[in-house]
Parts: C-alpha cells; sequence; structure tokens
C-alpha cells in the first residue's frame, strides 16, 4: 500500500513539475524540456526516480547511448561478452531473445505495470549490466562517484538523424513527419533525449576525465573493425578475453553471433516488441533497419549535410570531438 502511494505522489508531482516546463512537439510525441534536455513526458516522470532511488554500484556496467545510434548493438556484444562463461554461443539467448529483453534501461523500470521500482535491479547480482538513454547530466551523481564503468556509443550524427527520421515515423500517431521538419527540428536540439551535441559531449568530457571508468566509441570504429572493437570492450570491462578464446575463434564467434545479419534475420527480432514509457510499443523489427554507415545520403540533400556538418563543428569546436 505505501509503494503504491509513493508512486501515486510521484506521478502526481512529475506531472505537476512537467506543467511548469518548456513543451513542444517532436518528431512523434511532445517533449519536454529538463534541464536543457527534450524528453517524453512520461521518461520524464520517470527520470526523476531514478536519481532520487537508483543505488549505484562501483561494479556496475552501464551502457549509454543517444537514441538511434546502435543501442541494440552494443547491448547485445556487452551481453555476449560479459556472458560467455554462462553459455555456449550455439545455444545463446540472444538467438531467442532481443537484445533490449536481456539488458534492462534503468529510466524504463519505472512503467507503472511493473510496479514503479527498482525491485528488479536491485536484485540483480553484481556486476549488473544495465542501459541508459539519459544524458550524464541526468543520472545520479554517485554513478560517477561509485566507479561505475560506463560504456558510451554514438553515431556520425547525419546518420543517427536519418536512422531516427525513420524510426520515429513508425512509432509516430497519425500522418508522417517529413524529412525537412523533422530535420529541422534535430538542428535545434530538439529531439528525444537531446540535443544530441550535449550528449555526446557530456559522455566524451567524461571520458576525457576517467578513461579508466568511462570508454567512448563511434559506431562507425566498431563498423570498420568490429573484431578490435569487441576485444578492447572486453578488455575494459575486466572480460578480456583468452590467448584460448582467440585461438578457438571465441571472439570472432561473437561478432558473428552480435552481427546485424544474424540478429536481424532471427524469430525474435522479427516479431514482438518491447514497451516504453507513454503507452510506447516499439516492434522489435523496428530496430533493424540497415545499419549501415553513410545512408544519409540516400535520404538527405547535399545542402542538409553540410549544413549539419558545420553546425557539427561548432558544437563541438574545442572539445576535441570529432565526426
Amino acid at each position: 500500500m505505501e509503494q503504491l502511494q509513493s508512486r501515486i505522489d510521484e506521478e502526481s508531482h512529475g506531472d505537476n513539475l512537467i506543467a511548469t516546463l518548456p513543451t513542444r512537439e517532436g518528431l512523434s510525441t511532445p517533449l519536454t524540456l529538463f534541464k536543457n534536455c527534450w524528453l517524453r513526458p512520461q521518461v520524464l516522470k520517470n527520470c526523476l526516480p531514478v536519481q532520487d532511488k537508483f543505488m549505484p554500484r562501483s561494479e556496475d556496467i552501464i551502457l549509454a547511448t543517444h537514441p538511434k545510434c546502435g543501442t541494440t548493438w552494443l547491448k547485445a556484444l556487452a551481453f555476449a561478452i560479459t556472458n560467455r562463461v554462462h553459455y555456449a554461443l550455439a545455444d545463446h539467448p540472444l538467438l531467442e531473445k532481443n537484445p533490449h529483453k536481456v539488458v534492462t534501461i534503468i529510466e524504463a523500470q519505472f512503467l507503472s505495470e511493473r510496479g514503479g521500482d527498482l525491485d528488479y535491479i536491485e536484485s540483480l547480482p553484481s556486476p549488473r549490466l544495465l542501459a541508459t538513454h539519459l544524458p550524464l547530466s541526468l543520472l545520479p551523481s554517485g554513478v560517477c562517484k561509485a566507479g561505475c564503468r560506463i560504456v558510451y556509443l554514438c553515431r556520425e550524427p547525419k546518420d543517427a538523424f536519418t536512422s531516427m527520421w525513420h524510426f520515429e515515423n513508425k512509432v509516430r500517431k497519425g500522418d508522417p513527419i517529413s524529412l525537412d521538419e523533422a530535420f529541422n527540428m534535430f538542428c535545434e536540439g530538439c529531439s528525444s533525449f537531446g540535443p544530441f551535441w550535449d550528449h555526446y559531449l557530456q559522455y566524451w568530457k567524461e571520458n576525457l576525465a576517467r578513461p579508466q571508468e568511462v570508454l567512448f566509441l563511434k559506431y562507425e570504429e566498431i563498423m570498420l573493425d568490429p573484431l578490435k572493437a569487441v576485444r578492447k570492450i572486453a578488455k575494459f570491462l575486466d572480460f578480456p578475453f583468452t590467448e584460448e578464446e582467440e585461438s578457438r575463434g571465441d571472439d570472432k564467434e561473437l561478432v558473428r553471433l552480435c552481427s546485424f545479419e544474424v540478429l536481424s534475420n532471427l524469430d525474435a527480432n522479427k516479431t514482438g516488441g518491447i514497451e516504453r514509457p507513454g503507452n510506447m510499443f516499439i516492434e522489435h523489427s523496428s530496430l533493424f533497419r540497415k545499419g549501415e554507415v553513410g545512408d544519409w545520403v540516400n535520404h538527405m540533400s547535399k545542402e542538409m549535410g553540410e549544413k549539419l556538418d558545420i553546425l557539427v563543428e561548432e558544437k563541438f569546436k574545442g572539445s576535441g570531438l570529432q565526426f
């Protein structure tokens, strides 16, 4: 009863807060500006108890991504790397379950149908493998103080936008949003969990300050040499491949298991879906589109590409982060 009342109080607090904050239409749903970050209202309401209740452990592994930057791939890779002593690759959970079903998103844990608490996350043994789309500034300060390992994956902004536009139209109710309208919003910083440049820069700067605890990756680098990237991630997470594993080709088989070609063709990723805050249901199939580098040229004009390049250069100037 106390837990239910607490949840009601949190919902009421969230509603009252949202009523005082700037709100505008986003690519698929309304967005609310909270601490310089655009969030869906229900995500914001879930974010508040995360800040108050989530208790990080020093052994935690947190996979952080801006939406449409390779979240599904990173979850698959990290889960396979950290659990390879428990599962044979030939009979692996990823062959039967979508990666989002095996790695929990912290802020999604407060969906009311799950009870609105962190009991499940708290029950997980260490090291816990968790995920988030939240910018670093909206995670509890204890995440950095506890020494959690953070793996951050970003993507070349033009490709990230293109993927986001396709995805948002799949979950959008009503008529699709045009590429031009979505592009203007994205460049204004008004996209879910945006502005994207703030999201990227927060984790980039944390990586520069704490390279032993924050690993900053680019989608394009993993695509270029996935085996090298997998070994790098495994070493960073303290799950390095042994010489014996490498001689057997276990690392190569793990890369193959988590590849777009394999995952996108599994029945588990062709049917069903996942629930997200705000009564949003995401079909598993919508999480696998192309996964290509440079696909933006098939959708955006040269002028749009140049405009976004100039914006990126301006926003990242002096940071050392380049695309």
